[in-house]
């Protein structure tokens, strides 16, 4: 009777040990769960996509578009597939150029604004893309900055029936600046060009290249640089709250001489963002981290140690990163406040206009055409231009006190009719408008 009890455990037991066994082997040869098996009741995660399949889904997405309407808008220029990062005008208002990191240099006729259909002009950047652009003094070249290798790109232009051919020059100017380059600038004179970088240096170039003059700014950092419509001044901006002037001199025969200190622009509390020029260099207009833009007059003879005076005081948002566009006749500031643009009278800093999330991105570029049709801004892969309606306001108050004073016949005349012409270009706008 024991022998049979001991048997039957014996045999109990090592029927236990097979079914653990059985088990144990089934559940490591199990297959993994497919994506569409469920856990306690809920769905495994789907399996995460490999980098390879990233790739492949976003060259196949295309970008969201930003979307803006107003009825000042006058026009879109789109031809770009990536950010634009700086616009020039050239100095015969004839074309604009747009520069974007999609290795492209794109040239528009101004002429084609307001038609429905926008033909560009394209220049590849091989090997890079370029940061900025201008147009050289007789808009037959383009100089441009590249992005990699911090140098300076000159194109010649060479026109043709349908457009511009575009050739490399064979060699880029050598790096020179240690730290990025913020801006550059073409005079209109033809003598020199101007790069500025990030930290406080500012060199004047030759035609070729070659280094005339390097200005250490002292303000800690430069935030912008640029070179006067008229050719004759670089000016900077920074930390420090004021805008310091340089003159660039050169000698009876067209020899460069020196650069010398003209004068600043000193009244802001906090540091200068940025600042611009009216057309003819007597007008300035500074815009600054205090909250405040101001209208200058620099019409005067600094060598006879006159100061240039305030004109206004003006109020906008605050808003960093922002720009500055002062009109070509010095009557319209507009100032750019991350996406947003506001529209000011500059002698008397009523808001005119104001225009929100008017780029999908920061914007990047702010001007008035030479023209002062047009105020254009960019800020993602679009060009937006908008008519001026401010500048045809001031321009007509300004020609009625003139008229007022005027005590010649023909000189009445000429005005009234001037007067005619704008007033009548601003009712066709705010007609479309309203």
């Amino acid at each position: 009777m024991v022998a049979f009890v001991a048997v039957s455990v014996l045999l109990g037991g090592l029927v236990l040990l097979l079914v653990f066994l059985f088990k144990k082997a089934q559940g490591n040869s199990t297959p993994e769960p497919s994506t569409d098996q469920k856990v306690n009741g809920q769905a495994l995660p789907e399996k995460q996509p490999t980098k390879k399949h990233k790739l492949h889904k976003l060259r196949n997405e295309k970008p969201q578009q930003h979307t803006f309407t107003h009825p000042l808008l006058a026009a879109v220029l789109k031809a770009h597939s990536g950010n634009i990062t700086c616009l020039d005008f050239s100095s015969n208002g004839k074309y604009l150029a747009s520069c974007s990191d999609d290795r492209t240099v794109r040239i528009w006729s101004t002429k084609d604004f307001l038609d429905r259909e926008h033909r560009s002009m394209r220049a590849n950047v091989e090997f890079d893309h370029a940061t900025h652009v201008r147009f050289s003094h007789d808009c037959r070249a383009l100089i441009v900055c590249l992005a990699n290798g911090e140098s300076i790109r000159v194109y010649k232009m060479t026109k043709k029936d349908d457009g511009f051919t575009f050739s490399a020059a064979p060699e880029d100017f050598p790096k020179r600046h240690k730290a990025p380059i913020i801006n550059i600038g073409v005079a209109e004179t033809g003598k020199f060009m101007m790069t500025a970088s990030s930290d406080t240096t500012i060199m004047v170039l030759d035609r070729k290249g070659a280094v005339l003059a390097t200005i250490n700014t002292n303000q800690m950092n430069n935030a912008y640089a640029a070179v006067s419509p008229c050719g004759r001044f670089v000016a900077s901006c920074g930390f420090t709250p004021d805008v310091k002037v340089w003159e660039v001199c050169f000698g009876k025969s067209g020899e460069f001489r020196e650069v010398c200190r003209a004068f600043d622009l000193k009244g802001h509390s906090a540091g200068v963002c940025g600042f611009a020029f009216s057309n003819d260099s007597r007008r300035m207009a500074t815009v600054s981290k205090d909250g405040t833009w101001k209208l200058w007059n620099t019409d005067v003879e600094y060598k006879k140690q006159q100061d240039p005076y305030l004109l206004h005081t003006g109020s906008w948002s605050g808003n960093e990163p922002c720009r500055i566009a002062l009109s070509p006749d010095g009557r319209v500031i507009a100032i750019s406040s991350i996406s947003d643009i506001t529209v000011y009278n500059a002698l008397t800093g009523d808001v005119e206009e104001e225009f929100h999330s008017v780029h999908g991105e920061v914007i990047t570029d702010l001007a008035f055409d030479t023209c002062n049709r047009f105020l254009v801004s960019t800020g993602d892969r679009a060009i937006r231009l908008f008519h001026n309606t401010a500048g045809y306001r001031a321009a007509i108050a300004d020609m009625k006190e003139t008229l007022k004073k005027a005590t010649n016949k023909g000189t009445k005349e000429r005005l009234q009719q001037q007067i005619n012409e704008a007033q009548k270009a601003l009712n066709a706008v705010m007609k479309k408008k309203n």
